[in-house]
């Protein structure tokens, strides 16, 4: 028999899993094909994984953008979609092209905060 305590945590851990696993549109791909976006069921699941957007909750993921995937899931249309392979690549894409830009971008803004840091220890002596 299984604590309730003990089940709580193996569901969350089960849960966050789930959750960003999305972030991955190749997994989208696979699921859509398989037919799993047609299960109301599971489309329902969606729905209630919703939680995870909640501050409480968000702080354990590791893959953000797995919440902007649960929000396009929410969508038919984006669920029909996915099917094809070509829309998962174009997400995958996007995906690689905007980490390099946040990449970049934040380490531009760590080099302008250091080189600030840098002048206001200077000034201060």
């Amino acid at each position: 028999c299984v604590s309730d305590d003990t089940g709580n945590r193996l569901r969350f851990q089960l849960e966050l899993e789930f959750v960003q696993c999305l972030a991955n549109p190749n997994y989208l791909n696979f699921l859509a094909q398989r037919g799993y976006f047609k299960d109301k069921s599971f489309v329902n699941y969606l729905k209630y994984l919703l939680y995870w957007k909640e501050p409480e909750y968000a702080k354990y993921l590791k893959y953000p953008q797995c919440l902007h995937m649960l929000e396009l899931l929410q969508y038919e249309h984006f669920r029909k979609e996915l099917v094809n392979a070509q829309c998962a690549k174009f997400i995958d894409e996007q995906q690689i092209l905007h980490w390099q830009h946040y990449s970049r971008k934040r380490m531009r803004l760590q080099q302008a905060l250091a080189e600030q840091q840098q002048q206001n220890n200077t000034s201060v002596k």
